[in-house]
């Protein structure tokens, strides 16, 4: 699978951790021709391309037009094709180039319906753009439509976030991310409560919400496949499932990751950087480590565990090459006794492990504890 970072935003959220840059036009040109350069070398077929960012959809449509020009030689028969768009820079200009070039899967940054919730957020879009984009994304011919929506802002009440989850059941969707407000250090939102110009949600409530979610969307024909992750039948996110089972990918672009050949690779996290050392032909990953077998199949197991199917022994044994029960012994016993992990019974024995509902509301402390 094929991962390309597009590192820039009209305006930076302030809950988000991951590397951006404002927008500039002359800056975003250098950095597509660097990438278009890229894909001139690759080497490999890929089953899926996400196109991540950042915001794709803020590069002006010839720019888009280069770099969906540049995947041509991957993108055939690909068995997935994902940009991820904002509905401000979302317009039908852009939705008709990425239909001709073969882009089957859109997944838009919505985070809420409700005008005030998208303020706290820092978000330039508003409801009515966040509906508006939905449905010109299909109108437009893509039928494959994922949002991403945030619970647990600050006084969002369990109503607020039900009659969110109602407008979007609504909406010719077939994918829904929901993810729990988080507080990153160095994010503006951290600052803010540090000062204490923000009080944030109690646990308990954020807690109720995501039951909620699992519960509500679950009878709306949304499986949960993943613990932040619902999908019509069918329609899970393919490169995401492919990262869950830890299996090979390349990341192009500022801060992205690679893993090949057991290494795992991350490149600069600075856009300058990268583009630098591209043109004097010096290597882009500043960290590369080799996975020991161990390490390998406990990080397979941390990342695993997180989707619904769980884990198979025997399909674990067959990528890993490690017996999961030897590896895992003393924790799975303590997580199962805790309530998080049960096993499961597929073929009529004990031939894997799961979460548990509990399991769902801790993931984060059920993978820490595998890892």
């Amino acid at each position: 699978m094929l991962y390309i970072h597009i590192p820039f935003c009209r305006k930076k959220c302030s809950y988000c951790d991951f590397y951006s840059i404002a927008y500039s036009r002359n800056c975003a040109s250098s950095y597509i021709d660097v990438l278009c350069s890229q894909l001139k070398e690759l080497k490999g077929n890929f089953s899926t391309i996400y196109i991540g960012g950042g915001t794709p959809s803020v590069l002006d449509k010839r720019l888009l037009m280069k770099l969906l020009k540049s995947l041509r030689p991957f993108s055939k028969g690909v068995v997935e094709f994902t940009i991820e768009v904002n509905p401000e820079s979302l317009d039908n200009d852009k939705l008709g180039l990425f239909v001709s070039e073969g882009v089957n899967r859109i997944s838009i940054g919505v985070q809420s319906f409700f005008d005030d919730k998208l303020k706290q957020l820092d978000r330039l879009h508003s409801s009515r753009q966040a509906k508006d984009a939905v449905l010109k994304a299909k109108k437009c011919g893509i039928d494959n439509i994922s949002i991403d929506l945030i619970f647990g802002v600050e006084k969002e009440t369990l109503d607020d976030w039900q009659k969110e989850l109602e407008i979007a059941v609504k909406l010719p969707l077939k994918h829904i991310s929901t993810y729990a407000l988080t507080y990153e250090k160095n994010t503006a939102l951290w600052d803010r409560l540090k000062k204490g110009e923000l009080i944030a949600l109690d646990d308990e409530i954020t807690s109720r919400m995501y039951q909620l979610a699992m519960d509500y969307l679950v009878r709306h024909n949304f499986y949960h496949y993943e613990v932040s992750n619902f999908s019509q039948a069918g329609f899970c996110c393919e490169h995401n499932l492919n990262y869950w089972d830890n299996k090979p990918y390349v990341g192009l672009g500022p801060s992205a990751v690679s893993y090949r050949g057991g290494v795992r690779a991350k490149n600069t996290s600075d856009l300058g950087d990268y583009v630098d050392r591209f043109k004097k032909r010096e290597p882009l990953e500043v960290f590369a480590e080799k996975l020991a077998p161990q390490k390998r199949a406990k990080e397979t197991a941390a990342i695993k565990i997180r989707t619904k199917a769980g884990i198979n022994f025997k399909e674990f044994k067959e990528q890993t090459g490690v017996d999961f029960l030897s590896l895992q012994g003393p924790a799975l016993e303590e997580l199962i006794k805790s309530g998080y992990l049960r096993y499961c019974k597929r073929s009529g024995e004990k031939d894997g492990v799961c979460l548990t509902e509990k399991g769902f509301l801790f993931c984060d402390t059920v993978s820490a504890s595998l890892l």
